[in-house]
C-alpha cells in the first residue's frame, strides 16, 4: 500500500483509513464515534485515556487498534504492587560477562496498553511521564529512545470505585484525549450476545497499514490548513476557559496546540483538507474534560465541553 507524501491527497487518505474504521467497527459494535475519536488521537500523535466501568470493551478497542495499525503491542496490568522497573525495565548482572546489562520493559513497544492505570500508586504512574512526553526513558542517567511511533492507551476505572489512585494533573495532561465507551445500544448488545466472542475475532484481524504508513498519515495531519479566522476561534475558546471564573485554571498553551492537532486529525480522518470550526467543536469535549476542574457549585464535569462551546460563538 502506497501513500502519497508530497501533497495532501483526500482520496488516498480516505482509501487508507476507511478499511481501518470498517475493521474496528466490526469488532467494537455501536461505538463509531469512540472509534473515530481514538483513531483521531493516534493520528495526532497523542496518547488516549479511556475511562469507564469494567467490561465495556476498553481493552478490546486498544488491542484492535494495535492489530489494524500493524503496531507492536504490550499490555501492562496496573496494580498497587507494580513497580516502575516492571514498566521501564532494569539492569541485570551477568556473571559470565561480569557486567550489568539492561533488560527492556514492556514500555519498549509501539502501542502500550496501561490497563486500569489508576489502580497503581502515583510513583508507578509517574514512570510513564517521560515516556509519554519525550518518547524516551532514562535508565541510570542514560536516555533510551522508544520505538516510533509510540502511543500509550490507558484505561481507567471511575475514581469512586475502591482501590483507585486518581491521576494527578501532570499525568492527565499527557493524554491528548479522554473518551468513555458507555453501554452499547440495544441492537448492538443483542448482536454481541448472539455473535462470536470479540476476543476471538481479534485474532482474525490483519494489519491494514504499516507503522511507516501511519507515520506518513501523521505528517499529513499538519498539512490540514488552518485559516487565521479558525485559529482566532480556537484562541477564543482557550481564553474563555481562563477568564470565565468557571474553572480553577484554564487550558494551557500546550492544550491549545493539542486541540489544534486533534482537530486537524479529525478533519483528515473525514476527508477534509481545511480546518473548520466544526472539527474543533467535535474534539474539544474529549480534550477539555480531563484538563479543567470546575469550581465548587459550578458547571457539572460532564458538561464542560458543551458549556464552553455554548458560550463562545464562532462569529
Amino acid at each position: 500500500m502506497n501513500i502519497m507524501t508530497t501533497d495532501h491527497d483526500e482520496k488516498t487518505t480516505g482509501a487508507v483509513l476507511a478499511p481501518v474504521l470498517a475493521q474496528l467497527n466490526r469488532i467494537i459494535l455501536g461505538k463509531e464515534e469512540q472509534i473515530e475519536m481514538a483513531l483521531t488521537c493516534l493520528l495526532a500523535r497523542g496518547h488516549l485515556l479511556i475511562e469507564d466501568v469494567p467490561g465495556l470493551g476498553k481493552t478490546v478497542l486498544a488491542h484492535a487498534l494495535g492489530k489494524v495499525l500493524g503496531l507492536s503491542y504490550q499490555r501492562v496490568q496496573f496494580t498497587s504492587d507494580l513497580l516502575p522497573g516492571d514498566i521501564i525495565g532494569c539492569s541485570v548482572y551477568d556473571r559470565n560477562r561480569g557486567e550489568f546489562f539492561f533488560t527492556q520493559g514492556p514500555v519498549f513497544t509501539q502501542l502500550l496498553l496501561a490497563d486500569e492505570i489508576n489502580r497503581a500508586t502515583p510513583k508507578c504512574q509517574s514512570a510513564l511521564l517521560e515516556a509519554m512526553e519525550e518518547r524516551q526513558v532514562s535508565v541510570e542517567g542514560a536516555p533510551r529512545p522508544l520505538p516510533e511511533p509510540f502511543f500509550v492507551i490507558a484505561t481507567q476505572n471511575p475514581t469512586e470505585q475502591t482501590g483507585t489512585f486518581p491521576l494527578p494533573e501532570s499525568q492527565l495532561d499527557r493524554f491528548l484525549l479522554r473518551i468513555a465507551m458507555g453501554y452499547p445500544g440495544r441492537e448492538a448488545e443483542l448482536e454481541l450476545l448472539r455473535g462470536e466472542d470479540r476476543r476471538r475475532l481479534l485474532e482474525s484481524l490483519e494489519p491494514i497499514v504499516t507503522p511507516a504508513e501511519l507515520i506518513t498519515l501523521q505528517s499529513q495531519v499538519e498539512q490540514v490548513h488552518a485559516s487565521d479566522a479558525v485559529l482566532e476561534y480556537l484562541h477564543r475558546l482557550l481564553e474563555f476557559t481562563r477568564t470565565s471564573n468557571l474553572f480553577q485554571a484554564g487550558l494551557s498553551t500546550r492544550a491549545g496546540l493539542g486541540l489544534l492537532r486533534a482537530a486537524q486529525a479529525w478533519a483528515l480522518l473525514h476527508g477534509e483538507d481545511k480546518l473548520l470550526p466544526g472539527d474543533i467543536q467535535r474534539v474539544l469535549p474529549a480534550l477539555a474534560g480531563h484538563r479543567l476542574a470546575p469550581l465548587a457549585g459550578g458547571i457539572a464535569a460532564a458538561r464542560i465541553g458543551e458549556e464552553i462551546l455554548a458560550q463562545v460563538p464562532v462569529e
